[in-house]
């Protein structure tokens, strides 16, 4: 707390005294966006789990880092642009202390113009065809190649990156026509002319589509990119967000938001419908429709508000709002184009398929429960309401019930969450005693436990992980290997994100300061398991590892710039549960069958050949060379395809309580339909169905 308050003081001061800089020095510059960068200057010295200075290497770091956020794909900036840009490679870190945005501001405007240049260019660039006979190749290694030397060079590349544009539609658009003409001898085949002009026109629609989305984006916008490049400096998962962004990322967390229940896309200038979320008040009301376009937007009786034009998160401010108010959509309707308005009374909507869900399969005379966590959610303005622990709670209550005599837990592309649910989840499945330790920077590791005694689920238990599982996640399998309740399947280590965010508003710092100033989300901890290793970088290692599409590319965190190190702390005491009296035994004999089945086998090399291609970056434009290139690998992709096809003789059915809501939400019941036909054709569900089936409880 004292801590705290020293830097809260230190801010204020740091305040003041920006005032008095922005007013005698520039009255041009944005107090707000000087201001984020005093406080987060502060904050981050201070109370970062990582001691960092702001040095040369610092600046260097935001220096590439902006450059390439901005301009990835090496299409707006030249060798000049740079060699302007790069009077402030080694000076940003001195700026940043004096809250000085030079160097964002010369990029940002130097951006602005270069898009005006490239709008003009991609119009007359693809006003006619190209030049499909050239022998020539473009590299999209952006991350390696150049920037071009001059204007002449950088047109250049705009016309190859188009040109490969075009020519990949070409060859989709041929394709489908070979299609159409099997099913109907009578079509009539478009000639290559026919169908370049089609698919050209169609490049350019995108393009304008793209520059419309770039177009909508706004200082503010730019500017939390270039905040970002500065906070990762500290670590990749220390983040800046905005105040829409923090909307986004607490809606996320909790599975819920308040609204009409409609996902929406921009599409040109429109904003339209693309889905209707089970359950909610749009779905309940049956007259908004997917593809719908909705062209003005009224808060009960007053004026509506067009919204054609604007960009889609002020078009979602509109839409969206408290639980009881009515919204009136103006709408043209996809099925006749008539003009209709719907008015739709708001409410709290939650995203189904963010939340615990389970199904029973029977094997060899017995039943067996899969349950599913997408994420560790929690709603962190009122933890009292629903939350990963008590629905996987009552989950496990209603598989009871039902008679299971064995659990699966699939955590494979669950990327973490809340750490108190990971903790009381863990505590379902072990007596009381510790779960995970997290540290603070230059303090000794803190001890988080389970302090129930009741043990919830006592019988065979399987997590099933991949290279996406991450940090909650992480914390949940490790605890279960440690504490060896459980065995782990997957791929060959998770993720490997063994940090703890904190979420720390800026306003906080500055309380009396009118203006949202967004929030910092900064890695305040490590997280470390219970035998002492860390997470972070190692991830958990699978007692049974299945080869993936994964298996061989760069991913995790082991492959992220400024990643953390991994490490240890003394374990922590605790005692393992010696469930099993079979355990050794069962891993083995997995291993043995996954090594001698054709699957598998087909699995690892499809994830070879997926590693080699991408690797490949250098493309010809040679139409005939391109299109030969792209069948050998649709070739090679078909072989793989069938080699890969997998489906069991078993069937899933849902819990019975869910059964019952299916007579009134058909939408859940397509959705777990979709589910069990999924899982019957998982062969790692069905390899983890093999383990538990032979598991033994001591």
């Amino acid at each position: 707390m004292k801590k705290r308050f020293f830097i809260t003081f230190l801010v204020v001061l740091l305040f003041n005294n920006l005032i008095h800089t922005v007013q005698a020095q520039d009255k041009n510059t944005e107090e707000k966006d000087r201001l984020i960068v005093y406080i987060l200057n502060a904050v981050l010295t201070r109370s970062h789990f990582v001691k960092k200075e702001l040095d040369d290497d610092f600046s260097k770091h935001v220096y590439k880092e902006f450059i390439d956020a901005v301009d990835p794909a090496k299409q707006y900036f030249t060798q000049k642009d740079i060699k302007d840009f790069s009077q402030f490679k080694y000076e940003i870190d001195d700026q940043l202390k004096k809250s000085d945005i030079s160097f964002y501001k010369l990029v940002y405007n130097r951006f602005l113009d270069r898009v005006k240049v490239a709008k003009k260019n991609y119009k007359v660039l693809l006003e006619k065809p190209f030049n499909y006979s050239k022998n020539e190749t473009i590299n999209v290694d952006y991350d390696n190649i150049p920037f071009a030397k001059d204007e002449k060079e950088l047109l250049n590349h705009w016309r190859k990156k188009l040109k490969l544009q075009v020519i990949s539609k070409i060859g989709e658009s041929e394709e489908q026509q070979k299609e159409k003409i099997k099913k109907d001898k009578t079509v009539k085949p478009k000639s290559f002319v026919e169908l370049e002009k089609e698919v050209r026109a169609e490049v350019l629609k995108d393009m304008d589509n793209l520059y419309i989305r770039i177009n909508e984006l706004v200082n503010s916008d730019w500017y939390s990119v270039f905040l970002n490049c500065i906070v990762t400096g500290f670590d990749p998962h220390t983040t800046y967000m905005s105040p829409q962004s923090k909307s986004s990322f607490d809606q996320g967390m909790s599975g819920k938001l308040e609204g009409i229940g409609a996902r929406l896309q921009k599409e040109g200038i429109y904003t339209k419908v693309v889905d209707l979320i089970s359950g909610g008040p749009a779905w309940k009301q049956k007259e908004l429709e997917e593809g719908d376009i909705i062209l003005k937007v009224g808060q009960g009786d007053k004026k509506p508000v067009d919204i054609v034009g604007m960009r889609l998160d002020n078009a979602i401010k509109y839409i969206k709002g408290k639980k009881g108010t009515e919204v009136r959509l103006t709408v043209k309707k996809k099925i006749d184009g008539s003009i209709k308005v719907i008015p739709i009374v708001r409410d709290i909507v939650e995203l189904e398929e963010t939340f615990v869900k389970s199904s029973i399969v029977e094997k060899n005379g017995k039943k067996y429960g899969i349950i599913e966590i997408p994420k560790f959610y929690i709603d962190f303005k009122d933890t009292r309401k629903r939350n990963a622990a008590s629905d996987m709670r009552k989950e496990i209550e209603r598989l009871k019930l039902e008679n299971v005599e064995g659990l699966i837990i699939d955590l494979r592309n669950n990327g973490g969450g809340s750490l108190k649910m990971a903790i009381e989840i863990s505590g379902l499945f072990i007596n009381e005693g510790p779960v995970v330790q997290v540290k603070y920077r230059g303090e000794n590791p803190r001890i988080k436990k389970d302090f129930d005694p009741n043990i919830q689920w006592k019988g065979p238990l399987v997590v099933m992980v991949n290279e996406i599982s991450a940090s909650a996640s992480e914390i949940f399998a490790a605890a279960m290997q440690d504490y060896g309740r459980g065995i782990i399947m997957g791929g060959e280590q998770t993720y490997g994100k063994g940090t703890v965010q904190n979420i720390v508003p800026l306003n906080y710092y500055v309380r009396k300061y009118p203006k949202d100033l967004g929030v910092l989300k900064m890695t305040i901890q490590k997280f470390y398991r219970v035998n002492g290793g860390s997470t972070q970088i190692e991830g958990v290692y699978s007692d049974i590892a299945m080869p993936d599409r994964f298996s061989y590319m760069d991913f995790g965190e082991r492959d992220l710039e400024g990643a953390l190190p991994w490490d240890r702390v003394e374990q922590a005491k605790y005692n393992k549960t010696n469930t099993y009296s079979n355990f050794d035994d069962v891993v083995n004999k997995s291993k043995q069958r996954i090594s001698e089945d054709s699957k598998f086998k087909s699995i690892n090399e499809y994830a070879k050949w997926l590693k080699k291609n991408q690797d490949n970056n250098i493309y010809s434009l040679k139409y005939d060379k391109y299109k030969e290139s792209m069948e050998r690998r649709k070739e090679e992709g078909e072989k793989f395809k069938e080699a890969l096809k997998y489906e069991s003789d078993l069937s899933f059915i849902s819990p019975k309580y869910e059964v019952d809501l299916f007579k009134k939400d058909t939408i859940l019941k397509e959705k777990r339909n979709t589910w069990h036909k999924n899982l019957k054709k998982d062969i790692y569900i069905n390899e983890a169905l093999n383990v538990i089936s032979e598991l033994k409880i001591k």
